[in-house]
Parts: structure tokens; sequence; C-alpha cells
């Protein structure tokens, strides 16, 4: 026997939680939750909701993100420095590195937190509904609103908002797989299962973090939010998205420069201790000198950016679901999309009820309005076209229906007229589907076997609507026995033809043209019938060679499918097991693959695609799984959101580029100066301050503006060449410090004040310059910087100038420099810059940069990395 409920208590707000709730009776349940088929009382329902939510990850507050900046190891050295500083009572140089640090991690910190808001208020526009009875009536809340004793409506394509038992169910299948690990979806009904069933054996219950396969069913909630069985595998394991590309190329670079960080520091510390330097100097100066190498602004720079990519892409109708992902979107040069919705209007019209000769037929339009009015699994824009072309009396009675799945591709609803003795199954679906049932055909008056010649007769019809544009279904019937009250679907009666029209959308010809020229190529993976498919593609402007159906799929091998997919321009009749098929056989052969889906079938192709792209009117699996979410249904919103994508990667390639050519120079030639200057070339306060005052016109990158010629390619992370950059142009910058290094002991001989601080100019100027030669690959006098950038640019131009003259200047031991000595250092400066544009010119020609004479042909070739 099941263990009874525990006592239910006095107060309702807080329900007894059952333990096996599958065991027991439904009407039990609803007792135990204070809840009725009509669902909760508004007032109870709005009470228990405080007890109920799952609990949200930590807010990232101001505070936790400044706390995490000082986590950084990098800052950590740096404290310890200070610690050592304040050891050996070096009061001024433990205050001045203390501070720095300070300012360094309040920029990162303000900059993360107004990112982070940006983004929440973006994502809380999508968030997941449920339909819920509250007192009798139907209400759309948040999913993370459900309580226990909700009874919650489900359709085909939801998202199970909670774990419960089902109170009603038909033909209702499920996905659980994230829970039990099971392929395919199971199937759910009302009952009872025994108290030790397994979670995968508890068949009339419905878990949280599953959906709805096909199909619908009432739920009533028992266990949400942390209760349930998702909350408690939430609370067990760490999961995490699976690691773009950007981020995996993130990880290396990092990886990169804490190698080279080691060998610099390590030799730079030894031979000092060799050479017999002060000690506390030195290693303060080591430390500064590895800080120095790293671009410790590069969090907050990569979250800015892409904060303030996700918003311009929410201003014009493309909400960012991942963050990450915005670089996959601009890297994609392959876009699989659906015909509906994207080359069409997405406006579906009923054209025709026609009977097998092709006649307007009443007959056949009230029985497609019947199966379309009655059925209750998935809704679709076909059966709201049919319902919306013909207003019946709904003066019928269902008894029975068989949901549309992506198997039979066929619906069925078993109805009782009142005119007539006997119930009748009306079925609709794709015309072959159909026809594999039938056995007879009617003309209206009476019936005849369905034999071959009248079998060809509607192929043939069916074949020249199809190639005219027109979806078409067929419709079928079969009278029952009286007592019959379960459809059927063999030996059936075909009737006669449903013509639905979609026409193309205005502008999407002007639209394709415009990915194209962004070297995208697009593919239709359509579910229609081929005459459709390619009537669509061709009114639209694609150049299809050959149809590829799923039926040619099913019968082709992995390897043949590589080398196919690439090259054909529509996939027609496949199923979703065959559009993720083809998704991962793009991406073996190097593509970055776009999928823009809003369907339940859509959402393994959504999975496995680089970029996952739905629509704010798509099913919420689908929603779920997409990484980008079209405020409308318009090819349009995603090349913008394309342009997008490219300019936040191309801007966050700027930051990276900049700081680590100039930092790993500036820190070669320290480095290598301390080795033969009798005194250290800076100190770790003059090293720290450089860094901090180079990085403030680095935050201007986020919003800096992207030369036109970059974002008409996809391009890809590419470690080989940030490593070339930053070795290449650093031995450039080290190549004028020595210069410098010449000019300063000949001006300055042995003072140690004033080589350090001509040297703290010249590199912070060096710094500055080379930001506007390398942020563009075009000669630099070509390409307007952003306002912010050129502003901040020119202000650190000025606090550097300015500063050796300053009342601040013996904190940081620095001294006024002779006049002589300014103008020669801001002579190497510029002469540094028109050296490294005439280097920067070889170096792309080299790595065939956008403007370069290797262009590649536009969407034939997976995207150049970078």
């Amino acid at each position: 026997m099941p263990a009874p409920f525990p006592p239910h208590p006095q107060d309702p707000l807080s329900p007894a939680d059952p333990a096996a709730y599958w065991s027991r009776p439904a009407s039990d349940l609803l007792l135990e939750l204070g809840s009725s088929p009509q669902g909760l009382e508004p007032a109870l329902a709005a009470q228990r909701l405080a007890c109920a939510k799952m609990p949200s990850p930590a807010r990232r507050g101001f505070v936790r993100l400044l706390f995490e900046q000082l986590r950084s190891p990098l800052v950590l050295i740096l404290i310890f420095g200070a610690c050592i500083a304040l050891l050996v009572q070096d009061w001024l140089e433990a205050l001045i590195i203390l501070i720095i640090v300070a300012c360094s991690a309040l920029l990162g910190a303000w900059y993360e937190h107004r990112a982070s808001q940006a983004i929440e208020q973006l994502r809380r526009r999508i968030a997941v509904k449920a339909r819920v009875r509250r007192g009798g009536q139907v209400q759309e809340i948040p999913a993370s609103e459900v309580v226990p004793g909700d009874v919650v409506e489900l359709s085909a394509g939801s998202l199970i908002p909670a774990d419960g038992v089902l109170l009603d169910a038909r033909g209702c299948f499920a996905s659980q797989g994230l829970l039990t690990g099971e392929t395919f979806p199971v199937e759910k009904q009302p009952g009872t299962v025994p108290v030790h069933a397994a979670l995968a054996e508890r068949s009339n219950c419905l878990f949280m973090g599953s959906s709805l396969r096909s199909g619908s069913a009432t739920l009533l909630v028992v266990r949400a939010a942390a209760d349930s069985e998702f909350g408690h595998l939430s609370a067990t394991l760490a999961l995490r998205p699976p690691e773009t590309e950007f981020e995996r190329g993130l990880r290396h670079f990092g990886t990169l420069l804490l190698r080279v960080m080691l060998v610099i520091t390590v030799l730079v510390l030894g031979a000092n201790i060799l050479l017999q330097r002060p000690t506390l100097d030195t290693l303060l100066f080591t430390v500064a000198l590895a800080v120095g190498l790293s671009p410790e602004l590069l969090p907050a720079i990569l979250g800015i950016t892409l904060a303030r990519g996700a918003q311009r892409m929410s201003r014009a109708g493309v909400i960012v679901r991942h963050l990450n992902a915005i670089e996959n979107l601009g890297a994609m040069n392959v876009l699989c999309t659906d015909k509906t919705g994207t080359l069409t209007r997405g406006v579906v019209c009923l054209d025709g009820a026609l009977d097998i000769d092709g006649q307007p037929s009443s007959a056949v339009l009230r029985m497609a309005w019947l199966n379309a009015h009655l059925q209750t699994g998935l809704r679709n824009p076909l059966d709201e076209a049919i319902v919306a072309a013909a207003q019946q009396a709904d003066d019928c009675r269902k008894l029975d229906e068989i949901p549309y799945d992506f198997t039979r591709k066929r619906l069925s609803v078993l109805v009782r007229q009142p005119d007539a003795a006997y119930p009748q199954t009306l079925t609709k679906g794709a015309l072959e589907t159909v026809l594999e049932v039938c056995t007879w055909v009617s003309d209206g008056t009476r019936e005849t076997p369905l034999d071959a010649s009248t079998l060809a007769a509607i192929r043939e019809r069916y074949a020249r609507w199809s190639g005219a544009g027109y979806r078409v279904l067929g419709l079928a019937r079969k009278t029952l026995a009286a007592e019959a009250d379960k459809a059927e679907e063999h030996g059936m009666t075909f009737v006669g033809f449903l013509l639905f029209f979609d026409p193309p959308e205005p502008g999407v010809q002007q639209t394709l043209a415009a990915l194209h020229e962004l070297g995208v190529q697009v593919k239709v993976i359509t579910g229609d019938n081929r005459l459709v498919a390619q009537h669509v593609a061709e009114a639209v402007g694609i150049a299809v060679e050959r149809v590829v159906t799923g039926s040619e799929l099913a019968q082709m091998k992995d390897e043949a499918l590589l080398n196919l997919a690439p090259r054909m321009a529509l996939f027609a009749e496949v199923d979703p097991n065959q559009k993720e098929r083809i998704i991962l056989a793009l991406q073996k052969t190097g593509h970055v693959v776009g999928f823009l889906g809003d369907g339940i079938n859509d959402a393994p192709a959504l999975h496995c695609a680089d970029v996952g792209i739905s629509v704010d009117n798509a099913v919420d699996v689908a929603k779920e799984a997409a990484d980008f979410v079209l405020l409308k249904h318009d090819l349009d919103l995603l090349r913008q959101g394309i342009d997008e994508g490219r300019q936040t990667f191309a801007n966050t390639l700027k930051y990276i580029f900049i700081t680590t050519s100039a930092n790993f120079g500036n820190m070669l030639s320290m480095a290598v100066a301390s080795l033969f200057l009798p005194f250290l070339p800076l100190l770790a306060k003059q090293i720290l301050l450089n860094n901090f005052l180079s990085d403030i016109p680095a935050v201007g990158i986020a919003n800096d503006r992207v030369d036109r010629e970059w974002q008409r390619m996809p391009h890809r992370w590419d470690l080989r060449m940030v490593r070339d950059f930053m070795i290449g142009f650093g031995l450039v910058s080290s190549l004028f410090d020595l210069l410098t290094f010449a000019v300063l002991l000949w001006f300055a001989g042995e003072v140690a004040e004033l080589f350090r601080t001509g040297w703290f100019v010249e590199s912070l100027l060096t710094e500055v310059l080379i930001i506007f030669v390398v942020r563009t690959w075009k000669p630099c006098w070509r390409s307007r910087p952003g306002r912010l950038l050129l502003g901040s640019s020119l202000a650190v131009i000025a606090v550097t100038l300015a500063l050796p003259y300053s009342p601040l200047a013996t904190w940081f031991g620095l001294v006024p420099l002779p006049p002589t000595l300014l103008l020669a250092l801001l002579g190497i400066s510029l002469l540094y810059a028109g050296s490294s544009e005439l280097f920067k010119r070889v170096f792309y020609r080299h790595h065939q940069h956008p403007g370069g004479r290797a262009r590649r042909q536009r969407g034939q070739v997976p995207p150049r990395r970078l």
C-alpha cells in the first residue's frame, strides 16, 4: 500500500508535499493541494508563490562584481606586492599600487554591472509563459510563477513548468530525455502507477524541464521549482552551456599569455637577482611586468561590447539569449531556414476546398472546418486559415482525437454530427499519408474503390497545384459503428483537397542578395513537398540545382551527404532528424551554420546548430533551444543581427590586438633594459600607472566604428594570427624602444628619474597612437574612429604630457622633461606610428585582409579565421 499523505497543515499556503504522489488518485491530490479542476483561487496562488519560486542565481550586483575583479590572479599578485611594500614600510609605493588596483577594479565592475543590467532586461522580454487555470479562468503567466496546486493547460511544443500528474491527456507524448536519458518521446496518460515506479516508469506524470512532443494535456502541479526533479538535478550539478568557439579561443589566448608571462618574469627575476639589484624593487618590478602584459580590462571590455551589441540588436528586433553566441552569428556563413514566414509572408490563406475533380465543395469545407476547429493538439497556421475561412455552426460533439505527429503527418478527429446516425472519423494531412489509409474515393454522391487510374489522377492534380506554389492537403472520412468511441485511420474514403497559398515575402529577394554580399549562403530545409518548395525558392531568386528529398537522405550515407550538403540549396520533405543530420554535415565541412526555426520539429536542429534562431511566437521548446529570438519573422532582422555580430567581434579583437601588441613590446623592452641598465627602467608604480592610463581609451573600443569591408565577410577566431600580431607588432615596438633608450641615455646619462620619465611618456604615447593604426586594416587616416575612442585617447595624451610637470609627479617618481628631449620623444612616437602602418600592410597582405587580393568567393567556402 502506498504511504498516506502527511496530515494536511492548517495553513493552506504550505501544501503538504506528498511522497509517491504518482501512486495517488488525482482527486486525492486536488484535495490535499487545496485545488480543483478549475485551478487555484488567485489570492491563494499569489500567497503561495513566495515559498515556491525556484531559487534564482545570486544577482551579480555591483559589490559582487567588484570583488570578482579583485579575485583575479593578476590582481591578487598586485595586492601581494603591495603587502610586501607595507611590510618594509614603503607606504607610498603600497598606496599607489592599491589606488591603481582599486581604480581598475571599479572601472571593470562598473562596465560589467551596466552590461548585466541591460542583458537581464532583454531576457525578461522573452520569458517562457504557462497557461494556468486560476479561479476557473485561463491565464498566461511566467512559467517561474507556477505553484503547487496550479492546473496547467499544455499543448504540443509546451515546456513543462513543474512536476505533476495528468488530469487529462489526448495523444500526449513527452520528451523527457534530459531527466531519464530516453531517446524517443514517451506516451503519457492519466491514472496511477505503483509507488516504487522509477522516474521513467511514471507514465501519469510530466516533469519540469521536459516538453510536450504531441497532443494536449491538463497537468495538476504537485512539485514546483526547487522541489521538482529538475530542481534537485540543478542543485547537484553545475550545468553550463557548451563552450562556444569564441570562448575556446579566449581560453587558449589566456594560456598563451600565461606562458609568455611566465617565461619573461622568471628570466627577469633571475637575472636581476644575479645582478644583485634591490630585492623589493626587483620583486615589485617583476610583478608589475607580469601584470603589464595582461589585458586586465578584457572581461569588462568583452562584457560591455557584447552587451552594447545585444542592446543594438534588441532595438533592431533581435533578442540575444546567449551573449557569447554573438560571435558565432558574425562568423555564420550558412543559414538554414524553413520557407514559411521567412521566404514567404507566413500568412497562410485557404484558397480552396475542392472535391476529387478539382471543383469547389461545401461538404469538403465543412469536414475540414470540423477537423481544424475541434482538434486540441498543436495549433498551426493551416488550421487557423481553415477556421477563419469557414464560419460554421458548432453543433457537433467530438468523441476522440488522434493528434498530429511528424511521423504520420496527419490529424484525425471522431465527431458525431446532429443529423448523422453514426459518428465519423475526419482526417486531414499530407496527401500521400492520407492516401495511405484510404481504400475508397467519393465524388460527392457515391463511393468507389480507389483504383490505380483514380490515384494517378489525384496525384496529377496535386503535382500541378504544387508546381504553382500551393500547399496541398488531403481530406478523408470514415463512418464508424454507432457505439464507436475511438477514431480509426484505415479503410477510409478520400473526399478532396485543401489548397493553401502563402505568397513570397515582399523584399525577400533584396534581403537574400544582402546576405549573399555578407558571405552568407541561404539553404532551405523544409518538410513541405518538393514541388512547392522549389516553386517558392525559385520565386525568391534562390538557384536550385536539384531538390534533395527526405527519402533520398534516408538512403544516403554520411560520406555522400558531406559532399552534397555544401553544394545544395534546397532540401524538401525532410523530418526533424534529417534536419539535424544536414546541419552536422555542414559543420563537419568547416562551415558555421545558423538555423532559423519555430516549431517542435525544429528543436533538434536548433540545439546542434552553431547559431540557433527562433521567433517570438514560436513554441516554447524552440525558443528555449535558440540563441537568438527574432521579434518578427523577418530575414532582414537577421541580416542586421549579422552586422551587429561582426561589429561586436571586430571590436573585441581590436582590444586584444592593441593591448597585447603594445604591452608585449613594452614588457619585452623593459625586460631587456633591466639587464644592462644600472637601474630598473621603470618602477612598479610607473608600470601600473602606464598600464592603467593606456586602458582608458580601450573602453571606447566597445562603441568604435567598424570598417564596412570587415563586415562583408564572416570571420572566426584564429589564435595563430593573434600570436603573430602580438609578436610582430611587439618587435616593431621594441625596436623603437631601443632607439628611445639610446636617445634617453644620450640626454639623461645615468639620471634614473629622467630616464624613467622619458620612457614613461614615450611608451604611453606609442600605446595610444598604435590604437589608431591597429583598429583598422585600412590606412588609419581613411577610417574614422568612434567619438569616445578619439576623445579619451586625446585626453590620455594630454594627461601624459602634463603629468611630469604636475604636483603628482613626485608621487610617481617623475620629473620635468627638457623641451628638446620632449620633442625628440614626440618625433620617435610619430615615426613609430608610421612604421607600424607600413608593417600593418605587410602583415595583412600575408594574412589576407578583407580588402586583399585573395578575397574568397562569398558563401561557397568556410569563413576566414581571424
